[in-house]
């Protein structure tokens, strides 16, 4: 079963730590990101198997305590197709190319 995983971090610096902490954890790959409030809070999602998933947010979540603070985050198993569109729109914005869409699960 597949999943994505969200993670909502504060700021910019907090965020490029937390995905190069959760790509060297399991194998997952970086799907799009999402800034708000000018960066101060930022998005990650990912996506692979629910079990890789879940051990990248984890420790995702423990490299971004270190730095300054989780927000929230979340993992989606077998995640509905429009919640797949929704991610693909944020994606599409990032990358203006198919590669960053999530549909080949």
């Amino acid at each position: 079963m597949h999943a994505i995983g969200l993670i909502e971090v504060n700021g910019f610096v907090t965020a490029v730590e937390t995905l190069d902490a959760m790509l060297k954890t399991a194998n997952v790959e970086f799907v799009t990101w999402e800034k708000k409030l000018g960066g101060r809070l930022v998005t990650i999602i990912i996506k692979g198997d629910v079990s890789a998933v879940e051990e990248a947010i984890l420790n995702g979540k423990n490299e971004a305590d270190k730095i300054t603070r989780t927000v929230t985050y979340a993992v989606i198993p077998n995640p509905h197709p429009e919640t797949i569109k929704m991610v693909n729109i944020s994606a599409g914005k990032l990358f203006k190319i198919d590669g960053g869409e999530i549909n080949e699960f």
